[in-house]
């Protein structure tokens, strides 16, 4: 095996090292070394993921061939690892905010007993591990497996508190709701195997390839795969288990939430883009989808006091910006916002464990305030996070959220309308959650005021490293509006996207119509910014009065009481019916009788044996004369 090829099998396969060994020896291990163990890992996959992005720059895309997966008569699947621009963006985004999220879990976990905290360490490197081999796939079949593994263990991370119900109730909704989702990429793949007999991508997205399909099969797969895209990066109808998911440790959400798991379904598109290219129909209904998805969750988010409820909400909303760019074939954009969401979500959610950390595990946000000069670090790291997300310029989420709005106001203003309403939305409901929780009076007990302190270094140094990369982190993607040739990574990208592009043609606005577009979201975002802190800077517990529609948001426009009655419930009806009716009076019951009416036969029979040798002759001569009778008349 060449030496390539060995260390870009090492990137999944550390992780998963580490997980076997933070997981079988949890009960030997100090929570040192396992926290040590888990985080090292982590940092090699990064330090060889940079390594081959750097040849992948060079020398182009890398193809590592290891054993044959499936060999059947008609059918060859391959165990194969391939690494081409898209691929090694992802893998530096997961393996990079994944160490610093392991880092600053040594700090955020350590009151966990030593078996506990292994337990811990193990599952987020089962978690990378998983990940890294969905991205990392060269056919669908792989990737199958790395889908399917994030969500095992999005469900053992979201109920890593087991022992509360509350928490096991979350993580089975995520598991389940996932699964929805995971049995559309299934029929999908199925249905490119029945069509093309391969998964490989070298070989389903070539130009004989996709002669042999037609639009009905390309809109059927592309739909099929959106289904599944839908429930992993929680877009409607499937987002409910997402703010559900913030029963997990804090460190947990920010891995689930920033850089990976809801991220899958983006990576998912953006490696399948010439197929939606080619399928109208579904962009349309991507873009229908997340359009409603993005202000929805902004909406809610409006109302919610919990901090990590904001938060998860927020995420729901920016999944719905990268889908909007993946409808209008912006694929790059797309990708663009990942990494920067990446930085700045993971900043807001660390951030927001550190705020948790210093108030003894307080999450609601009327109990906050004034924590701007007690937590300094978290503070100006959390502003950062803020303006990021919001679109401020010259931060990183300015750049990538331009990108996306441009590319929507070319296929329809009224794209860019909405859009540029969520963004509005995104700056107020995220400064409603800073001048909640850093300005102002504190409001909380006189116990958790004494007990205020900063993170220690483990938690804070991943937050300076997520806000200098939230700050600098969009100059990669500067548009051609402001300098020329300075979008390093739409020129980097560009060979994946290419046989999109040219399916699509040019695709850029005027230099002035950009600059307007630039304008006017960054004005907006501002003046919801500077809305949002004039009233929430003096909160105090009770002037936020609810109308009738803010009640409906704080409820969350009744979603989940929603799907309580029309779906949990009469599918809980129809189970008690088919368990109480068909199981136990139907099936069990003819498996019963039937075991009743031998037993009654049975001792029926048993009279006959009654140890008398004379009824024993007369049986023997009735038989007999039967048997005469038959043989003679019958």
């Amino acid at each position: 095996m060449s030496n390539m090829k060995l260390l870009i099998l090492l990137i999944p396969v550390l992780p998963l090292i580490g997980f076997m060994i933070t997981g079988l020896g949890r009960n030997v291990l100090s929570k040192s070394l396992s926290g040590f163990i888990g985080s090292v890992v982590v940092l090699a996959s990064l330090v060889i993921s940079f390594m081959a992005f750097l040849q992948v720059r060079e020398s182009g895309s890398i193809l590592a061939t290891y054993f044959d997966f499936i060999n059947i008569h008609n059918l060859h699947i391959a165990f194969d690892f391939f690494i081409d621009p898209l691929t090694s963006i992802f893998l530096l985004v997961i393996t990079g905010v994944g160490f610093l999220i392991h880092v600053y879990s040594i700090g955020y976990m350590h009151e966990e007993s030593s078996k506990d905290f292994s337990k811990y360490f193990s599952f987020l490197n089962l978690f990378v591990f998983s990940m890294l081999l969905l991205v990392i796939a060269n056919n669908f079949a792989v990737m199958y497996i790395g889908w399917e593994g994030v969500g095992l263990c999005s469900y053992l991370l979201i109920g890593y508190w087991f022992k509360n119900p509350e928490y096991t109730s979350a993580g089975k909704k995520a598991f389940v709701m996932n699964r929805i989702g995971d049995f559309g990429f299934l029929l999908a793949v199925f249905w490119v195997i029945s069509r093309l007999g391969t998964t490989s991508f070298s070989e389903v997205f070539t130009a004989e390839s996709l002669a042999k399909l037609s639009q009905s099969d390309i809109t059927g797969i592309t739909l099929l795969l959106f289904l599944g895209a839908t429930a992993k990066s929680a877009q409607l109808p499937l987002y409910t288990w997402l703010p559900d998911a913030m029963a997990g440790p804090t460190p947990v959400s920010a891995l689930i939430h920033a850089a990976t798991m809801v991220t899958a379904g983006v990576y998912l598109i953006a490696r399948s883009n010439v197929w939606y290219t080619m399928a109208p129909f579904t962009q349309g209904v991507i873009a229908v989808v997340s359009i409603a998805t993005m202000l929805l969750a902004a909406s809610i988010a409006l109302k919610q006091n919990d901090i990590k409820k904001v938060l998860a909400y927020s995420t729901v909303s920016q999944l719905g910006y990268m889908f909007l760019a993946l409808s209008v074939g912006a694929y790059t954009a797309a990708v663009f916002h990942v990494m920067t969401h990446a930085f700045f979500k993971a900043l807001l959610f660390l951030g927001a464990g550190s705020v948790i950390h210093a108030m003894g595990g307080e999450q609601d946000m009327q109990g906050m305030g004034g924590l701007k000069s007690r937590l300094k670090i978290t503070h100006i790291t959390m502003l950062i996070a803020c303006l990021a997300i919001a679109g401020i310029p010259p931060l990183s989420g300015f750049f990538s959220k331009d990108e996306i709005l441009s590319a929507s106001f070319m296929k329809s203003p009224m794209l860019w309308g909405l859009g540029v309403f969520g963004a509005l939305l995104t700056a107020f409901y995220m400064f409603r959650l800073y001048a909640m929780t850093f300005l102002g009076k504190f409001r909380g007990s006189s116990e958790q005021e004494a007990n205020l302190h900063e993170s220690p270094l483990s938690m804070t140094l991943p937050l300076l490293v997520l806000a200098g990369l939230s700050i600098v982190g969009g100059f990669i993607g500067i548009p051609e509006a402001i300098m020329s040739g300075a979008h390093q990574l739409g020129d980097f990208l560009a060979p994946v996207f290419a046989p999109s592009a040219k399916l699509m043609g040019p695709h850029t606005v005027s230099h002035n119509t950009e600059y307007i577009l630039m304008a006017v979201s960054a004005i907006v975002a501002i003046a919801a910014m500077i809305v949002a802190w004039n009233k929430f800077s003096k909160y105090t517990i009770g002037n936020e009065k609810d109308s009738a529609f803010g009640t409906v948001l704080r409820n969350k426009w009744y979603v989940d009481e929603f799907y309580e009655k029309i779906i949990v419930q009469p599918l809980k009806s129809i189970s008690r019916f088919f368990n109480n009716t068909i199981d136990i009076k139907g099936i069990d019951g003819v498996v019963n009788g039937v075991g009743s009416v031998v037993q009654y036969a049975s001792r029926q029979l048993r009279y006959l044996q009654s140890g008398q040798i004379g009824g024993y002759v007369l049986l023997m001569v009735l038989g007999f004369i039967a048997l005469l009778i038959i043989q003679l008349f019958l």
